[in-house]
């Protein structure tokens, strides 16, 4: 059993913490997996000062020999995909195949962010005066904390930490304390990859003491978070406060609208994966399918089979469908709210309850839940419950639909279904999200697209593709002047 380490100026060390928390497999609670020493207060202190002092060299190295270190950590991350797929679903629960597809997208992310360290490039600006010209260039900030959650535990660290070195920042790394042994695997992948000591490092600790020592640091000059919206828009206000830039990914309450002329073939599969899988812990999962009523019945019943023949177990064998939960907390947070949607009034379909036998009963499973007649005050239809539950809600038509799907202080990813030209560019200029689909799940993205929400769910720049940079850059303006004597006139 492991006793995970910080890894702090290019050492791996042990916390000198007394607050110990295990590291638990989700489909069987008692398989503990390894143990984790609370980083200290001063030990946070260390990590940012470390940080604070590698960055002049690390900067002054070349944009594209920074990349070439990220292109070789997606390399080693290549040769290591299967067993990081493994460690990943053993310590958070997703399937197996569902860990293998983010290990894929974290090296495609590390690929396309190496590639841009050749493309760091500002522009070059007439100016009104003869024998003048201006240009940008973009510049790094200092030391960056990268904050990031459970459950995508590798992909979201590296589309964190690849754009943020490529652009010369230092980084500490503040994971989620569920998922300690993806953490130091990636850590440990960049260290082989030729990071200098000091460049990265890593804080296993809770966020109420050293994430809290990290994001306050004055030597912190940015902050980029993903996790709850609480726990956004403190950090927010904590760090835009000192006057820190700070980029915060929050929460998401995603519709999918079905429209009469749907292929409810693919409708009905592509909204179970969407509200499904990852056990519904994603912040892109379908949380709310919007139905006219004309075909809401079929949609139901339909929806209700596919979720009833879901395969519940251990992400480890191939079969699995779906795991758990991935913590007892979690776990609580879902079942609660299907009692909420009970007490709210809406019509459960199928779910609602804790899945067991077959070996269930040893982890934290939850049976695909399906509530039908939902309206949008209720509380399952407008609060984020991270877990494997569709509400249902019935509409007349397209506009009603529209008007339901952005009722929601959310916006992160959305979809519909229908083959209605006029209406998909109609629902593409009115929804309420920063990212939409057409005839295919809300979630889902790629390496070389921009990633991110609006209203509640998203604060700062865009994560990944062409923006990925642009939040750990500061853009400055240089004016030449080579006329060779004093300007005359305004100045402005």
């Amino acid at each position: 059993m492991e006793t995970y380490r910080n890894f702090i100026g290019g050492k791996w060390i042990e916390s000198a913490s007394s607050k110990v928390v295990e590291n638990l497999n989700p489909s069987n609670t008692r398989d503990t997996i390894g143990t984790v020493k609370q980083a200290t207060r001063a030990e946070a202190r260390a990590a940012v000062e470390a940080a604070a002092g590698a960055f002049r060299d690390w900067r002054a190295t070349p944009a594209p020999a920074r990349g070439r270190i990220v292109a070789k950590a997606a390399r080693l991350m290549e040769e290591a995909k299967e067993e990081l797929a493994q460690i990943l679903t053993h310590e958070e629960g997703k399937t197996i195949g569902e860990s293998r597809g983010e290990l894929q997208r974290s090296i495609n992310v590390a690929e396309f962010c190496a590639g841009e360290s050749r493309r760091m490039n500002g522009e070059t600006i007439l100016s009104e005066l003869p024998a003048n010209f201006a240009y940008t260039i973009k510049q790094p900030l200092g030391v960056v904390a990268c904050v990031t959650p459970w459950n995508f535990p590798v992909a979201i660290p590296v589309w964190k930490i690849a754009p943020a070195l490529v652009a010369g920042n230092t980084v500490v790394f503040k994971p989620a304390t569920l998922t300690p042994g993806t953490a130091v695997r990636i850590v440990e992948i960049f260290a082989a990859a030729g990071i200098p000591a000091g460049v990265l490092n890593l804080i296993l600790g809770s966020g109420s003491d050293a994430g809290d020592e990290i994001i306050n640091h004055p030597a912190v000059k940015a902050v980029s978070f993903t996790g709850s919206n609480p726990v956004g828009i403190r950090l927010y206000e904590q760090v835009s406060r000192r006057g820190a830039k700070c980029q915060c990914e929050m929460g998401g309450k995603n519709p999918v609208l079905i429209m009469e002329d749907a292929d409810m073939d693919l409708a009905v599969e592509s909204t179970a994966q969407g509200a499904f899988g990852s056990s519904g812990q994603r912040c892109t999962a379908t949380s709310r399918a919007v139905v006219v009523n004309k075909i809401a019945d079929e949609f139901v019943d339909r929806i209700a089979k596919r979720a009833q023949s879901m395969r519940l177990g251990d992400g480890m064998d191939p079969k699995t469908e779906m795991g758990p939960s991935v913590d007892e907390n979690q776990f609580k947070t879902v079942l609660e709210y299907l009692n909420i949607g009970r007490e709210d009034g809406a019509t459960l379909i199928c779910g609602g309850e804790r899945a067991t036998g077959d070996g269930l009963d040893k982890g934290y499973f939850v049976k695909p839940t399906v509530f039908d007649r939902v309206t949008p005050d209720m509380r399952i239809a407008r609060e984020e419950i991270f877990g494997p539950v569709l509400s249902v809600m019935r509409v007349n038509d397209f506009d009603e639909a529209m008007q339901v799907a952005n009722d929601t202080e959310f916006g992160l990813s959305s979809s519909i279904f229908t083959n209605d030209a006029a209406r998909i560019f109609r629902f593409v200029d009115e929804i309420e999200t920063g990212m939409t689909h057409i005839n295919s799940p809300t979630t889902g993205g790629e390496a070389h697209i921009p990633f991110g929400g609006i209203k509640g769910t998203g604060i700062g720049e865009r994560e990944q593709g062409s923006t990925a940079l642009d939040f750990y850059t500061e853009l400055k303006v240089v004016y030449v002047d080579y006329t060779g004597r004093k300007r005359e006139g305004n100045l402005y």
